[in-house]
């Protein structure tokens, strides 16, 4: 039983003999503590095997344990966790202003121990085993099927089917296996349970704290006695209505790999010593399964892992004909040697500009040329999935995390590790995922989805938008405190129509790109089609002159200049615009005013008659602008 005695005001005192104990401000936590500080889902407590054990849950203000007067920051711990020990105090929120508790554990009293077998005592076992033909055939029987076996789920089903024919008394199986990582190994987390007679069961059983205490620190298969007659059987026992249960040791070595928990719930009478015997005997070849299946998912995922990693390198080996960014313009020039100044630091760069202005080729360059060049340059497009897919795209999730994650996956983050993230589309990012990226700049650490340990990755992290950011947090919809992290390097890359002189040479090169491609040869441009796509806008930028010489490609016949008539009709709307502009015969002063009337006209029309505006695209004063305006009878 888990008490949480309040010491605030702010939260009331909980008790629970729950599994597991959320505390968050969220309407669904177990204790609710609603106060601003304390995040939705601050917190929980589990009730393992190893005792009760609190987690933190990736919180804004984090969780602390005071104890023995030293204060424990439970995110820093392996995990992000902490076993409770009886007398803990459990702060949440601010430090300033913590929500408190004081943490009282009423342990589970002792399982009555009927007898113990030691893996030692193995050898003495099956000589006494082997005397029992019966049980020798339905051993061998077992082990022909464990042999065949290869991932968890059908080892835990062949254990399961093997202990219901050796000990016709047993209902329930379950196994608890200890945690791979290293760091945490002294987890040993259920990985199922079978129930005879159901064998499309979900019933979760929780593994007896007393008996597997006693299964790993004694390496010994225990027997319980009747719990439901038996004063001092413990809580858990109790609760499960158990009958008896047996507890059995899987081993790896010197070391128990997990626990192996017979019930008997329902049927009359109890194990027996004989039944705590062929269990001992039955886990020697188990161990080895469990042990063989956990190897293979091991491969598998490594396997998986390679091929995405071989997928992502192939794409980087693509990406390394990277050629440059074109441009010879003056705002491209600035944008290039800005470019060169980040390059070489660990700075997060933030690229701004419209669509189509070529943001994810600037993040090409910030990171071939830097001193990551060697490792991965991964992009993502934030718009492109939903939030869920999302952030396991880029947090990766394990097995088991949601519906559908069959295997653990490796996400963005830790493949681009000692790389480059481009992170396009940033302002579409939902602000759940805006705090897990803001962790990663802080701390350079992630959490995959069902994760309960953090990774240290060290990624550079390019970010490009077409939102004003600025606008965005004013509206509540991006979160400050990321703009400003993300924000420390911002990149201006500036529209097409402000450098109309890199046009040709735009054109010029996806003409060479795409005739390779294609299979195709046209002579090139003639001045007129050139003149006019120098003229118009591009309100879709690189990204829409790019689509233009694709179709002008497949359009204009081989050996032929591509003329003005060959052109989108959008584009041949500027020779009307020339025409416009053209002026009326006369002397070179009134022609120049002509010219002149219309370009102040046409950049008024543009900036809704805004003067401020439309003087400072002219690159001249308001006051310049007001005096040819009075001076043309314009005002």
């Amino acid at each position: 039983m888990l008490r949480l005695d309040s010491l605030s005001n702010e939260a009331r005192s909980f008790s629970s003999s729950d599994e597991r104990v959320v505390l968050g401000r969220s309407e669904a936590a177990t204790c609710r503590v609603d106060v601003p500080h304390v995040s939705s889902e601050h917190a929980e407590i589990v009730a393992e095997p190893r005792g009760y054990v609190v987690r933190d849950l990736r919180s804004t203000n984090g969780t602390r344990v005071e104890r023995g007067g030293v204060i424990i920051e439970v995110g820093q711990q392996a995990g992000s966790e902490l076993v409770l020990v009886n007398g803990d105090l459990l702060a949440i929120g601010a430090t300033e202003a913590p929500i408190r508790f004081r943490v009282e554990i009423e342990d589970d009293p002792p399982a009555s121990i009927v007898a113990t077998r030691t893996v030692d005592e193995l050898p003495a076992v099956e000589d006494r085993t082997a005397a029992d033909r019966e049980s020798l055939r339905k051993l061998y029987d077992g082990l022909k099927v464990l042999s065949h076996a290869t991932d968890l789920d059908e080892v835990l089903a062949a254990v399961a089917e093997h202990v219901f024919s050796l000990l016709p008394r047993a209902t329930h199986v379950t196994v608890a296996l200890r945690e791979d990582d290293e760091s945490r190994s002294g987890r040993y987390v259920p990985i199922g349970t079978r129930v005879k007679h159901k064998p499309g069961s979900t019933e979760a059983v929780a593994i007896t704290r007393g008996v597997f205490r006693k299964v790993v620190e004694q390496r010994a298969a225990v027997l319980a006695a009747d719990a439901r007659t038996d004063v001092a059987a413990s809580a858990s026992m109790l609760a499960a209505n158990i009958v008896s249960t047996i507890g059995v040791p899987l081993w790896d070595g010197d070391s128990i790999a997990g626990v192996l928990q017979v019930d008997n719930r329902d049927l009359p009478g109890m194990f027996k010593e004989r039944d705590l015997d062929l269990l001992l005997v039955l886990a020697q070849s188990a161990s080895l399964a469990f042990v063989r299946a956990r190897l293979v998912s091991r491969l598998r995922v490594a396997e998986e892992r390679q091929r995405n990693e071989n997928s992502f390198l192939k794409q980087r080996e693509q990406s390394r004909r990277f050629e440059g960014l074109i441009g010879d313009a003056p705002a491209m020039r600035k944008v290039l040697e800005q470019i060169r100044k980040v390059a070489d630091t660990r700075v997060s760069v933030l690229v701004l500009g419209e669509t189509g202005t070529g943001k994810e080729m600037v993040a090409s360059a910030v990171h071939y040329w830097s001193n990551r060049r060697e490792k991965l340059f991964v992009a993502q497009n934030c718009a492109a999935l939903p939030e869920n897919l999302l952030e396991s795209e880029l947090f990766g999730h394990k097995r088991g995390a949601f519906t559908g994650a069959t295997e653990d996956k490796k996400g963005l983050f830790e493949l681009a590790h000692e790389g480059t993230l481009f992170l396009d589309e940033m302002g579409e990012m939902p602000l759940s995922l805006q705090a897990k990226l803001l962790r990663v700049l802080q701390d350079g650490e992630i959490r995959p989805i069902g994760a309960t340990v953090v990774k240290k990755v060290d990624v550079r992290i390019v970010a490009a938008t077409n939102r004003n950011l600025e606008e965005e947090v004013k509206a509540g919809r991006f979160r400050e405190d990321l703009y400003y992290r993300l924000g420390v390097f911002p990149l201006r890359l500036p529209p097409l129509r402000e450098r109309r002189e890199d046009v040709p040479v735009l054109a010029g090169h996806f003409l060479t790109k795409y005739s390779a491609e294609f299979g195709r040869q046209v002579a090139g441009f003639s001045q007129q089609s050139m003149e006019l796509l120098q003229g118009y806008e591009w309100p879709g930028n690189v990204r829409e002159l790019q689509n233009e010489v694709q179709r002008l490609l497949l359009q204009v016949d081989e050996a032929e200049f591509v003329q003005a008539e060959d052109l989108s009709p959008r584009i041949r709307k500027a020779e009307n615009v020339l025409a416009r502009v053209r002026p009326d015969k006369g002397t070179l002063k009134d022609m120049i005013e002509q010219v002149e009337k219309w370009i102040l006209a046409e950049a008024l029309r543009d900036h809704d008659h805004n003067k401020s505006a439309t003087a400072k695209t002219l690159g001249i004063t308001r006051e310049g602008l007001h005096k040819k305006l009075r001076g043309y009878n314009m005002t």
